[in-house]
C-alpha cells in the first residue's frame, strides 16, 4: 500500500510568513554591523590580549617600571591587524540588533517634559532697544538720558502715542522697540537613572541611514530641539555618529549630548549640586548622585570663556539689572534678567530672554538658560540657597567645524 503524498502548500505559506516575519526585524542595512566588523572585534581581542600577558611580564609597579616605559617596550598590538580593522569599529552586528530591540522597548527617553508655562515665562513685557537711544521723561517729553547701540533689552511697562515707557518717568519712542526672542524651551525631569546617554538636536536635519552617509530626504526631519535616545555610536572619519533611530544615524556636532558624570570630591551624598559640561553645552541638576533635571545651556564665548572648576552660588535674585562692556561694540544692558545665581564674582547661571540659541556659546561667561529651566532651578535650589556648581568640559573643541556647528 502506498502511502500518500501529503500537499507542500501549507509547509511552503509557513516558510514565507517566517521569511517575511525576519524582512520586517533584520536591519535593512548590513552597515554598520556587518560579519568585519564581528571579525575585527575578535582580532582586536585576540591583540588586547598579548598586550596584557607582556605587560604583567614587565612588572610594572614592582620593578621600577612605569607604564609608559613599559608601553614603549611592548610592540604595537594593532601592526599586524588588517587595515581596515581599528582599534574603534564601532558596533558590532550583535550590537546593532540588541539596540533594535531597545529602540523598540525606548522609542523615547524615560524623562518628564517640564511643560510651557506662559505665566513663567512672560512675567514681564521684554523689548529689544535698537539703535541709539535717547531716554525722555514723558511722551514727546524733555531728554533725561541715553544708552549708546548696543545689545540692550528692557520691559515694557505701557505704550502710549508711538512711544513705550520703560521704566517710571523713562519714555522711547516706539519705532526703536522691537520684541525680544523668547524661548518656548524647557528642560526635562528624570525620575529613574537614564540606562543610554540622550540628546537634543541643535541642528535640524534628516538623519543618515548609515554613519557618514547622506541625508535620508525621504525620512521625518529632526526639528531642533527634538529629544531623543542614543543607542550606539559609530566613528567615520574622525567624527562621532549617533544611532538615534531605527537606520536614523546623526553626527555628533548636530546634538548636545546628556550622560551622568562622577559626584566631585567634597559635595555630600545627598546634596544639591549642579554640572555644567561647556563642551556639550548641557546642565545636569544632581542630589547626591542622583540626576533629577537636564537641561541645554549657553555659556560664554571664546574670549569670555565661562571659568571652569567647582563654586557655589553665593548670591541670587528673582531678577536684576546686567550691564557691561561699555565703550565697546559688545556693550551690553540688559534689565530683569530673571531668576539670577550667582557663583564666581559676576557669573551666574540665569534665564535668557535676549535669544533661542541654546546649546551654543553666547554670553560674556555667564551660563544662559531658558527662563522656564531657569525658574525651575531657582525653586529647586531655595533650600540649597549655596548649592555647589561644577563647570567642566568633557571634549575639546574643534576649529574644523562649518560656520553653523561652532558652539
Amino acid at each position: 500500500m502506498s502511502r500518500m503524498r501529503k500537499p507542500i502548500l501549507p509547509f511552503i505559506v509557513v516558510v514565507l510568513l517566517i521569511a517575511a516575519q525576519l524582512a520586517t526585524v533584520l536591519p535593512t542595512y548590513a552597515f554598520p554591523g556587518d560579519e568585519r566588523d564581528e571579525r575585527c572585534a575578535e582580532l582586536l581581542a585576540q591583540a588586547e590580549a598579548v598586550t596584557h600577558a607582556e605587560l604583567s611580564t614587565l612588572n610594572v609597579g614592582v620593578s621600577g617600571t612605569t607604564t609608559s616605559e613599559a608601553n614603549s617596550t611592548v610592540s604595537n598590538p594593532y601592526a599586524d591587524l588588517p587595515e581596515d580593522c581599528a582599534p574603534h569599529t564601532g558596533m558590532t552586528a550583535i550590537q546593532l540588533r540588541a539596540a533594535e530591540a531597545e529602540m523598540a522597548k525606548h522609542p523615547t527617553p524615560d524623562v518628564v517634559q517640564v511643560p510651557y508655562d506662559e505665566d513663567v515665562v512672560w512675567t514681564r513685557a521684554y523689548r529689544r532697544l535698537n539703535g541709539d537711544i535717547t531716554i525722555y521723561d514723558a511722551p514727546n517729553g524733555n531728554p533725561i538720558g541715553s544708552l549708546s547701540a548696543g545689545y540692550n533689552f528692557v520691559t515694557a511697562v505701557s505704550y502710549e502715542g508711538g512711544w513705550v515707557q520703560i521704566n517710571y518717568g523713562q519714555w522711547v519712542p516706539e519705532e526703536q522697540v522691537t520684541f525680544a526672542d523668547v524661548s518656548e524651551f524647557s528642560g526635562v525631569e528624570i525620575q529613574e537613572q537614564p540606562e543610554r546617554p540622550f540628546a537634543w538636536m541643535l541642528a535640524e536635519a534628516y538623519p543618515s541611514r548609515y554613519p557618514g552617509g547622506p541625508e535620508d530626504k525621504e525620512a521625518e526631519k529632526i526639528e531642533r530641539y527634538s529629544l531623543m535616545n542614543i543607542y550606539g555610536v559609530e566613528y567615520v572619519d574622525g567624527w562621532e555618529w549617533y544611532l538615534v533611530g531605527p537606520d536614523e544615524w546623526v553626527q555628533q556636532i548636530r546634538v548636545a549630548k546628556v550622560q551622568p558624570i562622577k559626584r566631585p570630591e567634597g559635595i555630600g551624598l545627598d546634596e544639591k549640586w549642579v554640572a555644567i559640561d561647556l563642551f556639550e553645552q548641557t546642565m545636569v541638576a544632581y542630589q547626591g548622585d542622583k540626576m533629577v533635571f537636564a537641561t541645554i545651556i549657553s555659556s560664554g564665548l571664546a574670549l569670555w570663556s565661562t571659568p571652569q572648576g567647582l563654586f557655589h552660588i553665593y548670591d541670587r535674585f528673582e531678577n536684576t539689572r546686567m550691564s557691561g562692556a561699555a565703550g565697546q561694540p559688545d556693550f551690553y544692558f540688559i534689565e530683569e534678567v530673571p531668576y539670577v545665581m550667582y557663583f564666581d564674582g559676576d557669573v551666574a547661571l540665569h534665564g535668557t530672554y535676549w535669544h533661542d540659541r541654546f546649546g551654543y556659546r553666547q554670553s560674556h561667561g555667564c551660563v544662559n538658560l531658558s527662563i522656564m529651566d531657569a525658574g525651575w532651578l531657582y525653586k529647586w535650589t531655595e533650600d540649597a540657597p549655596t548649592a555647589a556648581v561644577y563647570v567642566y568640559i568633557s571634549g575639546i573643541y574643534r576649529s574644523d567645524l562649518p560656520a553653523w556647528a561652532r558652539r
